[in-house]
């Protein structure tokens, strides 16, 4: 009998067209199908939360987004190499505005029960984030589409407020997955997806058990017979349980020790650069962070090479203050790089009113690993700018849910998103529930709705350009640095050389693409 524990919490390149109403046609995604069968596949996460859920809005951690993938079945995915593929849905087209999309679902695709996958549970779905009094963290990405409605059993159109050329990546989101209707609602609650695995246990907090669906639509996604994922939140107690074979791999690797892992026979650690990064945000509705000069003035006074090379062990880059990685289309990589600079940020305190500034720094190695001496060592440059950083060590034990979003400054670790509308509708878009610096700008959320209408690729790119800038000198987020996704594994699994990096762990999809060797 299946064993399901659920809680409720309140945390955390469309294939262009060209010409208006194309359609784009994508093949099922087909993972090595000439991988190995069998065994149990047992990861260490540095994630997990005894408020943990079942309902995908609630979704926020690396365990919870892994679970997710190998559970559920999504409309459409990011493959390996970074473009878009089809899943659940096999083709879909624009209208002439791109404000109306239809999605033609996969015939043969059946949720664990048995059933088929219908467009009414399409339209459930989506509608789970959409209703009014929903707190899904999907709400922002979803609230453009004005109507979804099935036409026939495999059919559903969507209706936009406005042209999205980027509408189909919206899908892919992990919030999203499609669940069984209902009575016009989704079950989420029973735990039954369309994924390549199906829920044998999940105990929040602590581990989820799953089994391989033998009758998955796609023979080449899932190849254990079984996972076992187990949260090992502390770096040392999951560094050795992969060290002594306890687990088959763990994420997040402790950049500290890494080097250890690199010379165990046994063990590869991997390296993938991405749109992970890593933040200090400072919620703007409370003094003092509700003067940008303050705001400006503890920007510079962080040391962001030094925690380039001290926290991530020079894996990774510098931020810039904004959310959008170097390998994303409208990267903005002609705006000036912010750096140390302890007399500009004497300048903005003086502009505040201020001669020096004492603060609270909440952090955790929940946030991030090496979070606190990340923490320790902004303290320790913001001195020379007459900044006080009092160091608050919150337990790592709860802390999404009673210090991230809550804290007036604390730390906090964005996995990003492939698309720039994404990335700021989540996190910078006025009202959105993980506006996590609970910021507000007029210019901002006007080109956010302009640019995700604007068809003209080259008017697009300098509406980002201008959104990146807003937010590095006008936004509640330091953003010091971008953290290349380091993990380990034994040499017993069969790791793709090419891997998803929207993401850790292979976008998190490790399950369904990976194998033992």
């Amino acid at each position: 009998m299946n064993t399901i524990t659920r809680h409720s919490t309140t945390r955390r390149r469309f294939l262009q067209t060209g010409a208006a109403g194309a359609a784009a046609l994508t093949l099922p995604m087909r993972f090595a199908h000439g991988a190995k069968k069998g065994g149990v596949m047992r990861m260490g996460k540095a994630h997990g939360q005894t408020v943990d859920s079942l309902d995908p809005g609630t979704h926020e951690n690396g365990f919870t987004v892994a679970f997710t993938f190998g559970y559920n079945g999504y409309l459409t995915e990011i493959a390996q190499d970074g473009s878009l593929a089809g899943q659940l849905a096999e083709r879909w087209e624009a209208s002439a505005d791109a404000a109306t999309w239809i999605f033609q679902l996969r015939k043969g695709a059946t949720f664990h029960d048995g059933r088929d996958i219908t467009a009414e549970d399409v339209v459930a779905s989506f509608n789970h984030h959409r209703r009014e009094d929903s707190t899904s963290a999907a709400k922002p990405i979803v609230a453009p589409i004005t109507d979804i409605k099935a036409d026939g059993k495999h059919t559903v159109i969507f209706t936009l407020e406005a042209g999205n050329a980027d509408f189909p990546f919206v899908p892919t989101d992990y919030h999203l997955p499609i669940m069984p209707s209902k009575d016009g609602k989704p079950d989420w609650q029973s735990g039954i997806g369309a994924g390549a695995y199906r829920i044998r246990n999940f105990d929040p907090g602590v581990r989820a058990d799953l089994d391989r669906y033998a009758d998955h639509w796609d023979s080449g996604r899932g190849h254990f017979d079984a996972i076992q994922m187990i949260t090992i939140v502390d770096p040392a107690a999951r560094t050795n349980a992969v060290i002594t074979g306890e687990v088959d791999a763990i994420d997040r690797v402790d950049l500290k020790t890494v080097h250890l892992l690199k010379r165990r026979k046994g063990l590869t650690v991997h390296s993938v650069a991405g749109n992970q990064h890593y933040t200090f945000p400072m919620r703007t509705n409370i003094a003092p962070f509700d003067d940008n000069n303050v705001r400006m003035a503890l920007k510079y006074a962080i040391n962001r090479e030094e925690l380039v090379e001290k926290i991530l062990q020079g894996f990774g880059v510098a931020g810039n203050d904004h959310p959008i990685g170097p390998g994303q289309r409208f990267f903005a990589k002609d705006l000036e790089q912010r750096t140390y600079d302890p007399d500009k940020a004497k300048h903005y305190l003086k502009q505040a009113g201020l001669d020096s500034l004492s603060v609270d720094l909440s952090v955790a190695d929940a946030a991030f690993a090496g979070a606190v001496d990340a923490g320790v060592l902004f303290g320790e440059s913001a001195k020379a700018a007459g900044i006080e950083l009092n160091i608050v060590r919150e337990p790592n034990d709860g802390y999404w849910s009673n210090v991230w979003n809550k804290k007036p400054f604390c730390a906090c670790y964005w996995g990003g998103r492939v698309v720039e509308d994404q990335m700021f509708s989540t996190a910078y878009a006025s009202g959105a529930a993980w506006n996590d610096t609970a910021w507000e700008h007029e210019k901002f959320n006007k080109l956010l709705v302009e640019a995700r209408t604007e068809l003209d690729e080259a008017k697009r790119r300098e509406m980002y350009t201008e959104m990146q800038q807003i937010l590095r000198d006008e936004g509640g987020a330091l953003i010091p640095m971008f953290a290349s996704y380091v993990f380990a594994a034994s040499d017993k699994l069969a790791v793709p050389a090419q891997m998803s990096s929207d993401a850790a762990l292979d976008g998190e999809r490790w399950m369904e693409r990976w194998s033992f060797a």
